[in-house]
């Protein structure tokens, strides 16, 4: 996910970092609160993040290499600056900091202060400050840590030659464990001994509870943060989520394994676990999008599904639908083109955003879209459908018709028997139900905290309630809950725009020792949208240039631009007989509002410079 930028700070510019600032307080620091003073004399790389975001998880995982590396030099502090509404609750960014195993300081900023002051305007975005206080280094998205630790090397070796380096442990103190059964779990699944199978999603292990959903029956994964087959006290897991039977009564179950960017194999008979696809590596733009399931890299699955034979997969690191065949044991792309955002059809032309849930019918595959806050449905026939959900920005909790509705970051979807289906409506701590029959949308309950998905038990509805580590059973209710309508859009600040004509520009430098690669066609890749589409007059659509006239409607006044660049470099070497091809990408969801002073040009820096 996404937001707008601006270019990067020049690295080495000799300018201060400001102060670190936020209502919400620190974390991960025992209640001490922290200012950059308290950072002098050791590298500081400040990410800012948000919880919903995918590719801010992405960031943490590679994070974690770094600081474990340069721990005696630099100090990696999370800035938490939210999208949704319930991401500026403090007790969700503690729980979302234990959730995810953030291990460094965080300060929670929900009135977005030091975002602001750092001219921050992507999730994920990275600062890094040198010893004396001087911002030096800024990039948005992922993928830039590589970078990073060359500039760090760069930086520990000069400052110490200086005499401004201090060398230490930082200031992060780790957060007592609690002692409940389940830890943030994900999702659950119904076994057909009438046990349900838990992804214990914190723990990185799966858990067999009884029928009570109480009672545990076995643990399985070794509890420890990794990658390996085994048996069920040795094999490792990373922070497992979806879980789905393949095959007739008592047959395997297919794992997402999310961090682990890998679908895994469980022997319920056994315990023994196997990898069914996946090589441990996250899938980058030039990987392949199909062929021999274990040796194609894939991007967080998020949940699995069968459907149509095959099981698909919310690739919600890449946003698109993939499956694996276990005919042939294969994988595939099967809907969406790695843009993120809400468009229908065809599934090879449709968009998505961090799919997270889904369930299948004779005839439809439900999903929930999470950052869209949508539930989507595919045909047969693969054409995408929106049921509920308007876009990226727009969320909140109002039932009614579903053109009219709204939902708050969904996780999870389940079927019910007379064809309508509840939705996890997680930031909403609620239950939510669509009737495709009627076209209504209605509450089935609320108190739930944070439910990402749920299992139908006979006339109940038994949900995985995540935020407070347990499962919880609902009968459902004859009337519906009455709930008032509230409706958000997300705040970030808007860039005014001259009325009418403005010229994009995205900024690329090919990064020493490379070129442009032309040798598959043109190099570079530019495309525009509009949310609404109709602020775009002219200048939306795909295009090899870097550089475009975009004609807005000052009758729409505001709205924001989706705009996705890719560029294809590769190393410059005479003497090398295969050179190395790299592709930079990057999407930004541009605020803009339309006045008489606004700007006329727009430039935005595709990252290239320091990769």
């Amino acid at each position: 996910m996404t937001e707008s930028s601006r270019p990067s700070t020049p690295r080495r510019a000799r300018v201060r970092a400001p102060e670190l600032t936020g209502r919400g307080g620190w974390i991960n620091t025992g209640g001490r609160d922290l200012k950059l003073a308290d950072f002098r004399g050791r590298l500081l790389v400040l990410d800012f993040w948000t919880f919903c975001c995918v590719n801010c998880l992405h960031v943490l995982d590679e994070l974690r290499e770094l600081e474990e590396k340069h721990r005696d030099t630099v100090v990696v502090v999370g800035v938490h600056s939210p999208k949704f509404v319930h991401e500026a609750e403090h007790r969700a960014v503690v729980d979302a900091v234990e959730r995810y195993g953030v291990g460094h300081p965080v300060l929670d900023d929900p009135e977005l202060g030091t975002w602001k002051q750092y001219a921050v305007r992507a999730w994920p975005t990275l600062v890094v400050v040198d010893p004396e206080g001087y911002v030096v280094a800024q990039h948005s998205g992922e993928g830039h840590v590589h970078a990073i630790e060359r500039l760090v090397t760069e930086l520990a070796a000069e400052h110490e030659a200086k005499g401004t380096l201090r060398r230490g442990d930082g200031p992060y103190v780790a957060p007592e464990p609690e002692p409940t059964a389940l830890r943030f779990p994900g999702k659950a699944l119904l076994l057909p001994d009438g046990h349900f199978l838990v992804s214990d999603t914190t723990r990185h292990q799966l858990v067999e509870l009884d029928a009570d959903a109480e009672t545990v029956v076995r643990r399985i994964g070794s509890g420890e943060r990794g990658f390996a087959d085994g048996t069920a006290e040795s094999a490792a897991f990373n922070e497992p989520q979806g879980l789905a039977l393949l095959g007739e009564e008592g047959g395997p179950v297919v794992v997402a394994d999310t961090v682990n960017h890998a679908l895994r194999h469980l022997d319920l008979a056994t315990g023994e676990v196997t990898t069914l696809a996946g090589t441990g590596r996250q899938w980058r733009r030039g990987s392949s999008t199909s062929g021999p399931a274990r040796e194609v890299d894939l991007s967080s699955p998020w949940d699995v599904a069968v459907f149509g034979g095959r099981v698909w997969i919310a690739m919600a690191g890449v946003h698109q639908l993939w499956a694996y065949d276990p005919k042939d044991a294969t994988v595939a792309v099967t809907a969406g083109t790695t843009d993120e955002g809400l468009v229908d059809g065809p599934g090879a032309e449709a968009w998505f955003a961090q799919p997270s849930g889904l369930a299948a019918t004779a005839d439809r595959l439900w999903l929930a879209d999470s950052e869209t806050s949508a539930l989507r449905w595919v045909d047969l026939d693969g054409v995408v459908h929106t049921a509920v959900g308007s876009g990226l920005f727009d969320f909140g909790h109002r039932d009614g018709a579903a053109g009219q509705a709204l939902l708050q970051h969904p996780l999870g979807v389940t079927a019910l028997p007379d064809g309508s289906v509840a939705v996890s409506d997680t930031y909403n701590h609620a239950l939510r139900r669509y009737d495709p029959t009627t076209g209504e949308v209605t509450t089935l309950a609320t108190d739930l905290r944070e439910p990402s998905g749920a299992v139908l038990v006979g006339g109940e509805l038994v949900v995985v309630e995540s935020a407070r580590h347990r499962l919880t059973r609902i009968r459902l209710p004859e009337e519906a809950v009455k709930v008032p309508s509230v409706a958000c859009r997300t705040r970030r600040a808007a860039t005014e725009v001259a009325q009418g004509k403005v010229g994009l520009e995205v900024v690329f430098r090919v990064p020493a020792g490379r070129k442009l690669d032309t040798d598959q066609g043109p190099a570079t890749r530019l495309l525009v949208s509009a949310t609404p589409p109709g602020l775009l007059l002219s200048g939306e659509g795909a295009g090899t240039g870097l550089f475009r006239t975009l004609r807005l409607d000052p009758e729409v006044g505001e709205g924001v631009l989706h705009i996705s660049a890719t560029a294809a470099s590769c190393d410059d070497d005479p003497a090398g007989q295969h050179p190395a091809c790299h592709v930079h990408q990057q999407d930004w969801g541009v605020p803009v509002r339309l006045t008489r002073e606004g700007t006329d040009r727009l430039s935005l820096v595709l990252a290239g410079l320091d990769d």
